[in-house]
This record gives structure tokens, sequence and C-alpha cells, in this order.
């Protein structure tokens, strides 16, 4: 139940909208320019996102992308559901086909309460916090740039 890529980026995309003042578009180029991710990849996650209410789009001179106001209350749960579907967390962890109480894999009774934690901590941290504690500095989007020696 790790992430994919996908997820990464439209977290990460989402976090870093959250912190843009609200209503101005921001292109999805400098989106990518500032967490180092491909643009192309990111304008289509944008996009998606934008088609599942995420976001509002904007065409044309002045575009960009812009977060709906009530997503900043969705849970990063809702928002790897809409990327990685409905079935995310579902699974066996080692990715056996067949995974469950009567058909448990070798680590299935150790991942479960685990993964159950996981959902749970999913659930319960939204963009807008997560894009509060960027703003505050507990943490950051971007790695720093090392000082060239």
């Amino acid at each position: 139940m790790l992430l994919s890529r996908t997820s990464e980026y439209a977290l990460q995309a989402l976090i870093y909208l959250a912190t843009q003042p609200p209503g101005q578009p921001v292109l999805s180029r400098d989106i990518s320019s500032y967490l180092g991710v491909p643009a192309q990849y990111l304008a289509k996650i944008l996009q998606d996102l934008a088609k599942h209410d995420v976001l509002t789009s904007f065409k044309g001179r002045g575009g960009g992308f812009v977060m709906r106001p009530e997503a900043l209350g969705m849970s990063i749960l809702q928002v790897l559901e809409i990327v990685e579907g409905s079935h995310f967390g579902e699974g066996c962890v080692l990715g056996l086909k067949k995974c469950s109480d009567s058909t448990a894999c070798p680590v299935h009774y150790h991942w479960k309460p685990l993964k159950a934690e996981v959902m749970q901590m999913l659930g319960e941290h939204t963009i807008g916090s997560m894009a509060e504690a960027v703003k505050a500095g507990r943490y950051r989007l971007q790695l720093p740039l090392v000082a060239a020696q």
C-alpha cells in the first residue's frame, strides 16, 4: 500500500496550491518546477483533479489551476481514492491476487492492524492542515538547495 508516484505528485501539488493566495491561478509548469517533477505528467494529474472538482482550471492568458475552497477540507485518503480509485488500500501488501483472513499471505496478520492505522491517519490529515504545516515551516515540499563546494 505504498503510494504511487502519481499519488505523491498529486498530494504535493495540492499542498503547494493550498499554500498559494486563494483564487490566484498557478501554472502547472510553475508547480512542476517548484516541486521538481515532470511538467507533462503533473499537468495530466492536475487536469484529472480538476475533472473531480478538486481544482478549477483556467485556460488562456492568466490561466492555471486554483484550489477549490472545499478541497482544503479533503483528507489525504479522499485524494488518494480519487487518484488511485476507490480500491485504494485494498489488496495484499505483497501483491498476491488472493489474500484475506481465510487465504492469508505470510505477512497478512502483521500488516492488517498496521494498515488500519495508516488508513485512519490518512483519513485524519487534510490538505489544509498539511498546507498549514508547510506555511509554519514544520516541513517543506522541496529539498533545500545544496551549496556548491
